[in-house]
Protein backbone atom coordinates (compact mmCIF):
# COMPACT_ATOMS: atom_id res chain seq x y z
CA UNK A 1 0.00 0.00 0.00
CA UNK A 2 1.18 3.64 -0.75
CA UNK A 3 -0.02 6.75 1.59
CA UNK A 4 0.02 10.25 1.24
CA UNK A 5 0.21 12.30 4.01
CA UNK A 6 -0.68 15.68 4.17
CA UNK A 7 0.77 18.44 6.75
CA UNK A 8 -2.02 20.92 6.94
CA UNK A 9 -1.22 21.27 11.02
CA UNK A 10 0.38 24.61 10.42
CA UNK A 11 -0.29 27.50 12.34
CA UNK A 12 0.16 29.79 9.39
CA UNK A 13 1.72 32.79 10.74
CA UNK A 14 3.15 34.56 7.57
CA UNK A 15 0.11 34.57 5.96
CA UNK A 16 -1.80 35.89 9.83
CA UNK A 17 -5.09 33.52 9.42
CA UNK A 18 -5.70 29.90 8.12
CA UNK A 19 -4.63 29.53 4.83
CA UNK A 20 -5.88 25.99 4.28
CA UNK A 21 -9.66 27.17 4.57
CA UNK A 22 -9.07 30.30 1.61
CA UNK A 23 -10.87 29.70 -1.21
CA UNK A 24 -9.21 29.23 -4.36
CA UNK A 25 -11.00 28.04 -7.45
CA UNK A 26 -14.52 27.91 -5.26
CA UNK A 27 -12.80 25.50 -2.81
CA UNK A 28 -10.63 25.79 0.23
CA UNK A 29 -6.80 25.31 -0.28
CA UNK A 30 -6.68 22.06 2.09
CA UNK A 31 -9.28 20.33 -0.51
CA UNK A 32 -7.65 21.61 -3.73
CA UNK A 33 -4.42 19.89 -2.12
CA UNK A 34 -5.75 16.89 -0.88
CA UNK A 35 -8.88 15.56 -3.48
CA UNK A 36 -6.28 14.98 -6.46
CA UNK A 37 -4.70 12.32 -4.33
CA UNK A 38 -8.07 10.12 -3.16
CA UNK A 39 -7.58 7.47 -5.80
CA UNK A 40 -3.95 8.04 -6.68
CA UNK A 41 -2.82 6.25 -3.18
CA UNK A 42 -4.52 3.67 -1.11
CA UNK A 43 -4.78 5.74 1.79
CA UNK A 44 -4.77 9.70 2.78
CA UNK A 45 -3.87 10.48 5.98
CA UNK A 46 -4.43 14.58 7.11
CA UNK A 47 -1.91 15.77 10.01
CA UNK A 48 -3.94 18.76 11.70
CA UNK A 49 -3.20 20.46 14.87
CA UNK A 50 -5.69 20.16 17.82
CA UNK A 51 -8.52 22.72 16.96
CA UNK A 52 -9.00 20.94 13.50
CA UNK A 53 -12.88 21.02 13.30
CA UNK A 54 -12.97 23.38 10.37
CA UNK A 55 -10.34 21.32 8.00
CA UNK A 56 -12.79 18.40 8.97
CA UNK A 57 -15.17 20.01 7.44
CA UNK A 58 -13.27 21.33 4.48
CA UNK A 59 -12.24 17.57 3.87
CA UNK A 60 -16.05 16.40 4.56
CA UNK A 61 -16.88 13.39 1.93
CA UNK A 62 -13.59 12.97 1.04
CA UNK A 63 -11.76 9.54 1.73
CA UNK A 64 -9.41 10.72 4.24
CA UNK A 65 -8.27 9.77 7.53
CA UNK A 66 -6.83 12.48 10.53
CA UNK A 67 -4.11 12.67 12.47
CA UNK A 68 -3.37 15.12 15.42
CA UNK A 69 -0.17 16.65 15.83
CA UNK A 70 -0.77 18.23 19.54
CA UNK A 71 1.91 20.47 19.53
CA UNK A 72 2.15 21.97 15.86
CA UNK A 73 3.96 25.00 17.56
CA UNK A 74 6.69 22.51 17.67
CA UNK A 75 7.29 22.15 14.32
CA UNK A 76 6.68 20.48 10.57
CA UNK A 77 9.14 17.45 11.50
CA UNK A 78 6.67 17.00 14.96
CA UNK A 79 3.84 16.80 11.86
CA UNK A 80 5.81 14.16 10.27
CA UNK A 81 6.45 12.16 13.12
CA UNK A 82 2.83 12.06 14.25
CA UNK A 83 2.03 11.05 10.62
CA UNK A 84 4.05 8.91 9.69
CA UNK A 85 3.22 7.33 13.09
CA UNK A 86 -0.23 7.12 12.55
CA UNK A 87 -0.32 4.91 8.60
CA UNK A 88 -1.09 1.39 8.42
CA UNK A 89 1.05 -1.19 9.01
CA UNK A 90 0.86 -2.50 5.69
CA UNK A 91 2.11 0.49 3.97
CA UNK A 92 5.25 0.53 1.81
CA UNK A 93 5.77 4.06 1.34
CA UNK A 94 4.23 7.38 1.83
CA UNK A 95 4.14 10.79 -0.20
CA UNK A 96 4.44 13.66 2.19
CA UNK A 97 2.40 16.11 0.90
CA UNK A 98 2.36 19.95 1.52
CA UNK A 99 -1.13 20.90 2.81
CA UNK A 100 -0.53 24.60 1.19
CA UNK A 101 0.32 23.45 -2.37
CA UNK A 102 -3.25 23.21 -3.88
CA UNK A 103 -2.02 23.92 -7.49
CA UNK A 104 0.58 20.55 -7.86
CA UNK A 105 0.98 19.86 -11.81
CA UNK A 106 -1.11 16.27 -12.59
CA UNK A 107 1.45 14.67 -13.63
CA UNK A 108 4.07 14.96 -10.67
CA UNK A 109 2.56 12.05 -8.17
CA UNK A 110 1.75 9.43 -11.00
CA UNK A 111 5.80 10.53 -12.28
CA UNK A 112 6.72 9.73 -8.73
CA UNK A 113 4.67 6.78 -7.86
CA UNK A 114 6.24 5.07 -11.25
CA UNK A 115 9.60 5.94 -10.37
CA UNK A 116 9.42 4.67 -7.09
CA UNK A 117 8.27 1.01 -8.93
CA UNK A 118 10.43 1.60 -11.13
CA UNK A 119 13.79 1.76 -9.28
CA UNK A 120 12.51 0.79 -5.52
CA UNK A 121 14.79 3.59 -4.26
CA UNK A 122 14.20 4.52 -0.93
CA UNK A 123 13.31 7.84 -1.67
CA UNK A 124 12.00 9.51 -4.83
CA UNK A 125 11.73 13.40 -4.91
CA UNK A 126 10.83 15.73 -7.56
CA UNK A 127 13.54 17.94 -9.19
CA UNK A 128 11.73 21.55 -11.34
CA UNK A 129 14.13 23.06 -13.23
CA UNK A 130 17.26 22.01 -11.41
CA UNK A 131 15.45 22.85 -7.95
CA UNK A 132 14.60 19.89 -5.90
CA UNK A 133 10.68 20.15 -4.69
CA UNK A 134 7.65 18.71 -2.71
CA UNK A 135 5.96 16.21 -2.14
CA UNK A 136 8.70 13.26 -1.87
CA UNK A 137 7.72 9.74 -1.92
CA UNK A 138 9.46 7.96 1.27
CA UNK A 139 9.79 3.85 1.34
CA UNK A 140 8.67 2.23 4.76
CA UNK A 141 13.14 1.92 5.51
CA UNK A 142 13.04 5.04 5.93
CA UNK A 143 10.22 5.54 8.04
CA UNK A 144 11.91 4.97 11.12
CA UNK A 145 14.11 8.01 10.44
CA UNK A 146 10.76 10.46 9.65
CA UNK A 147 9.37 9.56 13.23
CA UNK A 148 12.44 11.14 14.92
CA UNK A 149 12.16 13.90 13.16
CA UNK A 150 11.54 16.78 15.88
CA UNK A 151 11.40 20.49 15.78
CA UNK A 152 11.08 22.78 12.40
CA UNK A 153 13.30 20.40 9.93
CA UNK A 154 11.07 19.07 7.93
CA UNK A 155 12.13 15.98 6.06
CA UNK A 156 15.23 17.75 3.46
CA UNK A 157 17.84 16.70 6.46
CA UNK A 158 16.51 12.54 5.21
CA UNK A 159 16.38 13.57 2.09
CA UNK A 160 19.88 14.73 1.91
CA UNK A 161 21.39 12.08 4.59
CA UNK A 162 22.42 9.61 1.82
CA UNK A 163 22.10 10.79 -1.86
CA UNK A 164 22.32 7.27 -3.03
CA UNK A 165 19.28 6.07 -1.64
CA UNK A 166 17.27 9.20 -3.56
CA UNK A 167 15.59 8.70 -7.06
CA UNK A 168 15.59 11.97 -8.74
CA UNK A 169 12.18 12.83 -11.64
CA UNK A 170 12.96 15.87 -13.44
CA UNK A 171 10.42 17.90 -14.49
CA UNK A 172 10.38 21.01 -17.30
CA UNK A 173 8.01 22.84 -14.78
CA UNK A 174 8.00 25.62 -12.02
CA UNK A 175 8.15 24.57 -8.19
CA UNK A 176 4.31 24.24 -7.47
CA UNK A 177 3.83 27.45 -5.07
CA UNK A 178 2.78 27.36 -1.74
CA UNK A 179 0.59 29.62 -0.12
CA UNK A 180 2.88 31.24 2.59
CA UNK A 181 1.74 34.51 2.34
CA UNK A 182 -1.31 37.03 0.95
CA UNK A 183 0.93 37.78 -2.01
CA UNK A 184 1.43 34.26 -2.77
CA UNK A 185 -2.30 33.74 -2.05
CA UNK A 186 -3.49 36.78 -4.67
CA UNK A 187 -0.69 35.42 -7.39
CA UNK A 188 -2.43 32.07 -7.37
CA UNK A 189 -6.11 33.20 -7.52
CA UNK A 190 -4.93 34.90 -10.99
CA UNK A 191 -3.30 31.43 -12.44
Amino acid sequence: MISALVLAAGLSRRMGWPKLLLQLGGQPVIRRTVEPLVGQVADVVVVTGPSATAIHEALAGLSARFAVNPRPEDGQGTSIATGVGALDPATRAVLIVLGDQPALPPVVVPALLAAFERTAKAIVAPVYRGFQGTPVLFAAEVFPELRALTGDRGARSVVIARPERVERVEFDLPEPADVDTPEDYARLRVE
